[in-house]
């Protein structure tokens, strides 16, 4: 009876122990594995104050001439704003374009402890767009406004599980999209060609917040920030219907003026809410 009691007491004392173990094997790779998900928010872009419109006046490929008159005056005296121009005077401006964002991805995690990493993909759309404007003393105004058509990008993942079931991680890599470059303006007197390339490669980076519900389903918080480089965009203005003493075709150069933006880069940051589906 001795010998049958110790058994059942070191028995129990053995499954006791191995409880928490065989709970931990449950739980110590929860974020491992495929997943697909999406997100969605709102995109806001940084103030981009000074920026202006460019000009190159004799086509050598150098921007940051001045277009003169015939009287040798300024055309662009009065001066330039960072939004997209509503009328020909200089402070009838509307701020860009703030809006919503959605995505949706794929990614596989690897987690060893408490420690996560993995790679992820993502396809989507922002709703913001980013305009610049300059007015001539004609008087006219002459817009350049810049828009996501959509971005994909692939980055890579790495974080730290509080408790079992918190994940939290920081991400970053490349992304690409198709920038849509627009041309807008008052002046119907000369002619008007924009030309560039649309597809730009640039970067992302970030950090989140992802929660599991159950063994499969979790849901989050997630700061992106993108940037890309554009700075292909240009329009060229040409005659027209304009005479020979319009400030864009004057002597010597009569072919035309190009234009594009001062600031080169497209940024913003993006505040998102995320679900995804564990496999």
């Amino acid at each position: 009876m001795k010998r049958l009691a110790y058994a059942t007491l070191i028995g129990t004392a053995a499954m006791t122990l191995a409880a928490p173990a065989m709970a931990q094997d449950t739980t110590e790779n929860r974020f491992g594995g495929f997943y697909v998900g999406a997100s969605g928010g709102y995109d806001v872009q940084p103030n981009d104050d000074g920026s202006t419109i460019l000009f190159d006046r004799n086509l050598d490929g150098t921007f940051g001439d001045t277009v003169t008159t015939a009287a040798g005056a300024n055309a662009f005296s009065p001066g330039f704003c960072n939004g997209r121009a509503t009328s020909s005077a200089p402070t009838a401006c509307r701020n860009d374009k703030d809006g919503w964002s959605y995505n949706g991805k794929i990614g596989f995690d690897i987690q060893s402890g408490k420690i996560v990493f993995g790679a992820v993909g993502e396809f989507g759309k922002s709703e913001i767009n980013d305009s610049v404007s300059a007015f001539s003393t004609t008087p006219a105004s002459y817009t350049m406004r810049r828009s996501i058509e959509w971005e994909g990008a692939a980055r890579l993942r790495a974080g730290y599980v509080a408790g079992d079931s918190t994940l939290f991680y920081g991400t970053g890599g490349l992304g690409y999209a198709r920038i849509d470059n627009e041309f807008f303006t008052s002046n119907t007197a000369n002619a008007f060609a924009g030309r560039g390339k649309r597809n730009q490669l640039g970067f992302q980076a970030g950090g989140g917040i992802e929660q599991l519900l159950g063994n499969n389903f979790s849901v989050g918080v997630e700061y992106m920030y993108h940037e890309y480089k554009d700075d292909d965009y240009r329009v060229r203005a040409s005659a027209g219907t304009a005479p020979a003493t319009n400030p864009f075709i004057l002597a010597p150069n009569t072919t035309g003026t190009d234009f594009r933006r001062s600031d080169d880069k497209f940024r913003w940051h993006s505040l998102r809410a995320t679900a995804a589906f564990r496999f």
